[in-house]
C-alpha cells in the first residue's frame, strides 16, 4: 500500500475524530496528515513525510489553535434584541412586586419583576435591568 493512502486514512480517522469531539486540536491533526499524504504522493521519502507531519502539526498546534480558541471564547461584540437591555437602566412606572409591575426601559414600556423576590419597588423609582426572562424584565433599584 502507498504510504499516501495510509496518511489519508490517518487524516479521514482524525477529521471523524474531530467532529465527534470538536476540540480544533484533532482538526488540525487532521489537516497535517492531508498535507502529509500530499507530500507522500509527490514521492518524498517516508523520513522526510514524518518530518512534513511534525512541522505541520507543531504550526497548526502552535500558532492557529491559541488563535482559534481565543476568537471562539470571545464574548460577542454587538448584543441584540433583549439581551442588549441587560444592564441598562429603567424607571418604574407601576409599583413592580413579585406579582408583576411595569417599567420603561429605553422609551418602551416592559412588564416587570424584582431581580431580588422580596423587593417591592415603588413607581418613580431609577432600576437597572439585570435580566430578561421572556417578555418581563427582571430588574433591581439603584443605588
Amino acid at each position: 500500500m502507498h504510504w499516501w493512502v495510509i496518511w489519508l486514512i490517518a487524516a479521514i480517522v482524525l477529521a471523524v475524530a474531530e467532529v465527534l469531539t470538536t476540540t480544533l486540536a484533532l482538526g488540525l491533526v487532521a489537516a497535517a496528515a492531508g498535507v502529509t499524504a500530499i507530500s507522500a504522493a509527490l514521492g518524498l521519502p517516508l523520513p522526510v513525510q514524518v518530518a512534513v507531519f511534525a512541522a505541520a502539526s507543531a504550526a497548526g498546534l502552535g500558532l492557529v489553535w491559541p488563535v482559534a480558541r481565543r476568537h471562539v471564547r470571545q464574548a460577542p461584540l454587538l448584543r441584540t434584541g433583549a439581551a442588549a437591555l441587560v444592564g441598562k437602566p429603567g424607571l418604574v412606572l407601576e409599583e413592580v412586586s413579585a406579582h408583576g409591575g411595569r417599567v420603561r426601559i429605553g422609551g418602551e414600556e416592559w412588564s416587570a419583576r424584582p431581580y431580588d423576590e422580596d423587593l417591592v419597588i415603588p413607581a418613580g423609582t431609577k432600576v437597572d435591568v439585570m435580566k430578561i426572562d421572556g417578555a418581563t424584565a427582571l430588574v433591581y433599584p439603584r443605588e
